[in-house]
């Protein structure tokens, strides 16, 4: 568990936080340049000292600025990876990553350069290495100092769009598979929605929203974040049935269910699905002999005009989905906050 409570100032930016991250999962932290994303990790790290509160990290105390206790980088045990690999040239790839290796990760030599897939590459140097592949090193390197949290600093960010999606399902695994919290900082929202548990808004140096990805993402917080063509819900359901017919899978939502394409996932397995607001229809009575496979119970939560589109906010149980329609569909309807009616969606809309 990491706990936040300080105020940091460097120039003119001022960065001030009070909050407790879990000691699990991946935790993004977003906001666009200059929110203080940066700022916040560097701190953490021991990079940067704060001038006021505290930093405690599993109860242990990083940085207390009104008793005058700062713990060193070096003694923290977090591990740090940069935008750029940081890699030491002179060495090989099995060099660098046994620099600073901790004693009781030894054993996790072998088990963690698999996971990284980056057996192959031990006996390289830097210089011959791709983008992606350096980021595996130095994450594989973060990692075999034993560290108790995790910090990535936009590890994509230098990469192109190829090297990126090769790096992605290695972090993906390690979510999974190492029991190190990570806090991982991103402006990019496809990272954060492959990636997040937990999702920290940054803007201006002051925590906007956090949470679980699904409630953040849906909230009229992050909602002006969000281009127009990823105004989107993100929906944790369960695999409740797999149709062998017709090739489709059912998908719990609270007493409600929908319906998508053929799944590989097993009953009972929990998932996120994704379902873009421009492809959610509203009607008032629920329809009789249609197409649409997909048709919820929901109550309109909020509207709101978006360069002549409305945006409705909508409450399905304790979820949230969004719908994109025209002013003239809100009039014609005439949707208000506390109305309810029924939203349609195409089941080969729905993305898991």
């Amino acid at each position: 568990m990491l706990e936040l409570n300080f105020v940091q100032t460097l120039g003119d930016h001022r960065l001030a936080i009070n909050e407790t991250l879990p000691g699990q999962g991946i935790t993004a932290v977003f906001g666009v340049s200059g929110a203080g994303k940066t700022s916040l990790i560097n701190a953490i790290s021991g990079l940067t000292r704060p001038q006021e509160g505290r930093i405690v990290l599993n109860d242990r105390v990083l940085s207390d600025a009104e008793n005058k206790r700062f713990l060193a980088p070096e003694k923290r045990r977090i591990g740090y990876v940069f935008q750029d690999a940081r890699l030491f040239p002179h060495y090989r790839v099995r060099g660098n990553l046994k620099y600073g290796m901790h004693r009781s990760a030894a054993g996790q030599f072998d088990k963690l350069v698999a996971l990284l897939g980056i057996e192959p590459l031990l006996e390289r140097f830097p210089w011959s290495l791709s983008g992606g592949e350096k980021q595996r090193v130095a994450i594989g390197r973060a990692l075999l100092t034993s560290p108790e949290l995790l910090l990535l600093d936009e590890p994509l960010a230098s990469l192109d769009i190829p090297r990126k999606r090769e790096l992605l399902p290695y972090l993906q695994r390690l979510a999974r598979e190492i029991n190190i919290p990570m806090l991982y900082v991103s402006h990019s929202l496809e990272e954060i929605l492959h990636l997040a548990d937990k999702v920290l808004v940054l803007d201006g140096g002051e925590v906007k929203a956090f949470g679980n990805l699904e409630e953040v993402w849906g909230s009229s917080v992050m909602h002006p974040w969000l281009p127009k063509e990823q105004q989107s819900s993100v929906l944790k359901v369960t695999v409740l049935e797999h149709h062998p017919h017709y090739a489709m899978s059912a998908l719990a939502l609270g007493d409600q269910h929908l319906w998508v394409n053929k799944l590989e996932s097993p009953l009972q397995a929990t998932l996120r699905i994704r379902i873009q607001a421009s492809d959610v229809s509203l009607i008032l009575q629920p329809p009789v002999n249609s197409s649409i496979r997909n048709v919820l119970r929901a109550r309109v939560a909020q509207c709101y005009d978006d360069e002549g589109q409305v945006e409705v906010q909508l409450e399905v149980g304790s979820r949230t989905l969004w719908a994109r329609i025209s002013p003239w569909a809100r009039d014609e309807l005439m949707i208000k906050p506390g109305q309810w009616l029924y939203a349609q969606i195409k089941s080969v809309s729905i993305t898991a």
